[in-house]
Parts: structure tokens; C-alpha cells; sequence
């Protein structure tokens, strides 16, 4: 029978203050591994984009002075937002999907804010020594040594930043340009935005860290909305675990009548926000598994069996000996199967979307000065701004031509060129010959104004609707 779908409740409480800072414990494992994996990934994406180019501009560039965003050879235009408003709902999507079947899987490995800590935590180790040692750093008192390693740490962490701040502001300025400014002809914006990113990242990862987590970060707040009975979770096995006592390797637990735990608190030691796991599910619990790493270790010098901190759910830990549900069951589950649908259905939409989203655009303004005039033999003749966009990264050259009453015509004949992923203003007069226009007299006509491609590639059509004025 199937498992009554439910919230999970969630200890809100985080270790209280303690007299230190916390001081992550370095640990090796498969989560560890799997962590830095996607350190690596996130930040080759983020600093080695910018970097590339193609049909001879940068690949990845939201250019707002020029209201154009280049996207691998697409063009897009503010009026393409709506792509940005999808990928939103279908990353909210994601995360739900994520948080259903695994918690807060993606805060442990891929959140900016877990990926920045790690590097910074990286260098703190690297410059300051292990756990133990920045514990005694941060209780001697200042002099040489203790100076020299802290300010080689932030000297680093503040390259780290700048870099940082450098690479976002290449999403928006031209990279290239951008590191041939620095410094000297550096824009007042560019230097702004480089500190601010920069001084953002120093502070949240270097300082903050955890906080941001525990207290500032919302997700872990509602996340228990999003889980179930069958949700995974990083959790203490309290059955087998407790009591805790400390043994000698390779002896009985149940024969010493205590659990599995050794009280070893390695779980707290190598946890990112320092909690201890053998509370229960917390809010503050980032779902990174290195309290899994750090105890399957133990266990393994113990000559124990592993698994006593585990991914697990609700519905096997309350139950002895249920067994832990397959693949296929977590995926045939109704709130997995509802999100997943939703991201398969919104990314095939926008993915469609934009396949055919149309590379030629056009908007048509009546010129407010003159609504409408009369010309020689009683011609009317109504005055357009036309708007032309090629969002696309060849040149193109387009016809206009217009449809509505009978006889309406272009006063000359409108041919337009239009740069690689270039906008254009062009002033168009549209005429009703004299006879209609007496017919016509005092009417709003609705028209079509259109232009079409001419340079010899694939036909492609835009209009718009407009109206001629046809004066008493």
C-alpha cells in the first residue's frame, strides 16, 4: 500500500553559539568527491563562457546599452524576456523536482553560495593549516606568523572576488575590452559593479558563510513542503546509533549494549554549517553529505558496516527492517512524476518557442506631429515610423509593403538593410489615391504594414497592424 503523502517536519534550531567560529574538518569520500566535481563544473561554466566567441563576437553577451543579448549565435531583444520568465519557472520546477526525490541536494553541491564557500575554505586550509591549526590560530595572539597567514589568506580571497566581479561584469561589457580597460581606462559602472560583485562575494563567502545558510537563505524555511515520507535526506540510523559509547575495533555494540555511534562527533567536525546530524532532519542541513563521508570512515576502522549516517527517508528509519525504496519506485512517485511532467512539458514549449521565434521584427508609430494631410489632386497621405530588427547574426535586406484599402501605396518604394543583429528607424509616407480618399472621407482604416526578406535566403515575413486616417 502506498505511503500517505505528507510534510516532513524539520528541526529550525542550529547549534547555538559557540566560543569559535566554525572550522570545517577536511574529509575525503564519494560526496566530497562529487562536491568538488561540481565546483569545478559550475565555475568552469561561469569563468570560461565569457571567454568564448562566435560569428566573430563574444558567444555569451547581454548587451543592455545596445538592448541586445547575444546567446550563441542567437539575438535576442527585450521583447524576448519572456525566455527569461520560462527558464525561471523551469529552474523553480527543477529545484522541487530535486528537493521531492533528495532534500536540499541542491544547497550541498551547486548553490553559488556552497561553491564559493568550498574555494574559500580551500584557501583558508591551504594558507592557514588544517581544522586544528586555524583553532589555534584564531586563539593565539596576534603576531608575525598569525599575520602573514591571515593576510596572505585575504589577499588571496580578495583576488578570488575581484576575479570574480571581473568575470559577471564580462557577461555586460565585452570581456576582451573589458580586460584591456583594467585599470587605468576602467568606466566609473564597470569599476563599480567589479567592487560590488567582488566586495558581495568576500563578505558571503569568506565571512558570513553558514549564516547565509542558517538564517539569510529562505529555502530550508518551506523546503519540508516539498518533501514527503519517501524524500531522501542525509540521517542519523538513531535505531542502530544509540546509545553511544565509545568501543574498541572490531568489537560487538550489542554485546558492549551501546549502538553503533562512538561519539566520535566527526559528523559535526566536517559539517559546513556545523550541526550535528544525530539531532534529526534541521533546517540549517544543506543535504552535502560529508557527515556521511566522515562516518563511513569511522565505521570502516571500526570494521563496522557503513551506513549509519545515510541517505535515507522517513518512511525506512521509522520502520525496522523496511527496506529502502528502488529507483524506479522514487521516480514513480505522484509528486516526482507532477514535476517532472511540468519541467518536460515547460521545456518543450520554450524550447519550440524558440526554435521558431521569428528573426525579423517590426513595430509601426504613426508620426504624432502629422495624423494625416492631403496632398495635390486630394491624395491623402498618412506619415509611419517604422522599427526593423534583425535578431539574427547576417545581414538582411527587406522589403516593406503595406495591405488595406484599395489603392493605398508606398509613396516610393522601401528597401532596407539591415545589419547582423542590428535595429533600424525608417520614416515610410503610405498614399490613398483621390478618389478613394473622397469615398473614404472621415474613415480609420485598419492596414498591414510588412516587410519581407529580399537577399536570397529563406523567406521570411513580418507585419503589423496599424490604421490610415482619412481626413473630412
Amino acid at each position: 500500500m502506498a505511503t500517505p503523502t505528507r510534510t516532513i517536519p524539520i528541526v529550525s534550531a542550529a547549534c547555538g553559539p559557540s566560543e569559535d567560529k566554525i572550522q570545517m574538518r577536511s574529509i575525503t569520500g564519494v560526496f566530497t568527491r562529487w562536491r568538488w566535481a561540481m565546483v569545478w563544473l559550475t565555475q568552469a561554466l561561469f569563468y570560461g563562457l565569457p571567454w568564448l566567441t562566435m560569428h566573430g563576437r563574444q558567444a555569451v553577451l547581454f548587451d543592455l546599452q545596445a538592448d541586445r543579448f547575444f546567446l550563441f549565435g542567437a539575438v535576442l531583444y527585450p521583447q524576448d524576456l519572456i525566455y527569461l520568465a520560462g527558464l525561471l519557472v523551469i529552474s523553480a520546477l527543477l529545484l522541487f523536482f530535486a528537493t521531492t526525490l533528495a532534500g536540499r541536494v541542491w544547497c550541498g553541491f551547486a548553490c553559488p553560495q556552497t561553491v564559493y564557500t568550498e574555494l574559500f575554505q580551500w584557501i583558508e586550509h591551504r594558507t592557514e593549516g588544517d581544522r586544528q591549526a586555524r583553532l589555534r590560530l584564531d586563539r593565539s595572539p596576534w603576531n608575525g606568523q598569525k599575520l602573514l597567514r591571515r593576510g596572505g589568506k585575504h589577499l588571496a580571497w580578495a583576488l578570488l572576488a575581484l576575479w570574480t566581479g571581473f568575470t559577471l561584469v564580462g557577461y555586460f561589457t565585452p570581456i576582451r575590452e573589458l580586460a584591456q580597460a583594467v585599470p587605468h581606462q576602467l568606466g566609473p559602472w564597470e569599476s563599480f559593479w567589479i567592487g560590488f560583485y567582488g566586495l558581495a562575494t568576500y563578505g558571503n563567502a569568506g565571512f558570513l558563510r553558514e549564516s547565509v545558510c542558517q538564517h539569510m537563505c529562505p529555502y530550508g524555511r518551506f523546503q519540508g513542503s516539498l518533501m514527503d515520507a519517501s524524500t531522501l535526506y542525509v540521517a542519523y540510523d538513531e535505531r542502530r546509533g544509540e546509545p553511544r559509547a565509545p568501543r574498541p575495533r572490531g568489537s560487538d555494540p550489542v554485546q558492549r549494549g551501546s549502538g553503533a555511534c562512538v561519539d566520535c562527533t566527526l559528523c559535526v567536525q566536517v559539517c559546513p554549517v556545523g550541526i550535528d546530524i544525530r539531532q534529526g532532519l534541521q533546517a540549517a542541513c544543506i543535504s552535502c553529505g560529508l557527515c556521511i563521508d566522515a562516518c563511513n570512515q569511522v565505521m570502516d576502522k571500526l570494521r563496522a558496516p557503513r551506513g549509519l549516517i545515510r541517505l535515507a527517508s522517513e518512511r525506512e528509519l521509522s520502520h525496522a527492517g523496511m527496506p529502502a525504496l528502488t529507483l524506479r519506485a522514487h521516480l514513480g512517485r505522484r509528486r516526482v512524476i507532477v514535476y517532472g511532467g511540468l519541467i518536460v512539458l515547460a521545456s518543450t514549449l520554450m524550447a519550440l518557442s524558440f526554435i521558431h521565434r521569428p528573426t525579423l521584427r517590426l513595430n509601426a508609430v504613426r508620426d504624432r506631429a502629422v495624423l494625416a494631410r492631403q496632398v495635390e489632386n486630394g491624395a491623402v497621405e498618412n506619415v509611419y515610423r517604422l522599427q526593423l530588427m534583425n535578431a539574427s547574426e547576417r545581414a538582411r535586406d527587406v522589403q516593406v509593403d503595406v495591405a488595406g484599402a484599395d489603392g493605398l501605396s508606398l509613396t516610393a518604394p522601401a528597401r532596407v538593410h539591415l545589419a547582423a543583429a542590428g535595429a533600424h528607424m525608417q520614416t515610410v509616407t503610405l498614399r490613398l489615391p483621390p478618389e478613394q480618399a473622397r469615398v473614404l472621407a472621415g474613415q480609420v482604416l485598419p492596414i498591414r504594414i510588412g516587410i519581407a526578406g529580399t537577399d536570397g535566403h529563406a523567406i521570411e515575413h513580418a507585419e503589423t497592424s496599424s490604421t490610415f486616417m482619412v481626413p473630412r
